[in-house]
């Protein structure tokens, strides 16, 4: 017996599916956790957060720019920066609100 050698050893296209499976099978099991946790985290958000009535925001009538050269300075500021020239070489010729 010492010359002979017992292979049980799984053919490769066993492998190859049995390898394919438990991924699948781990994929599923990861989304049904999220699924759940999804579920769980919208039960405790709605039971401790009412929903409230959602008012529109304020419309602005005038054109009226309120902080206007505090919002130019600031612009110029970062237009020099991201250029990498001087403040003062930055000239402002309109500035309006969209």
């Amino acid at each position: 017996m010492a010359g002979v050698f017992l292979t049980n050893e799984p053919s490769l296209a066993f492998v190859c599916f049995f390898g394919v499976a438990v991924v699948f099978v781990g994929l599923i099991i990861l989304i049904g956790c999220i699924y759940l946790m999804n579920l769980i985290c919208d039960k405790l958000s709605k039971e401790k957060a009412p929903v409230k009535a959602s008012t529109p925001a304020p419309v602005v009538a005038s054109k009226e720019i309120a902080n206007r050269g505090e919002i130019v300075a600031a612009v110029c500021a970062a237009v020099a920066e991201e250029e990498g020239t001087d403040i003062s070489a930055i000239r402002v010729i309109s500035f309006k609100k969209l």
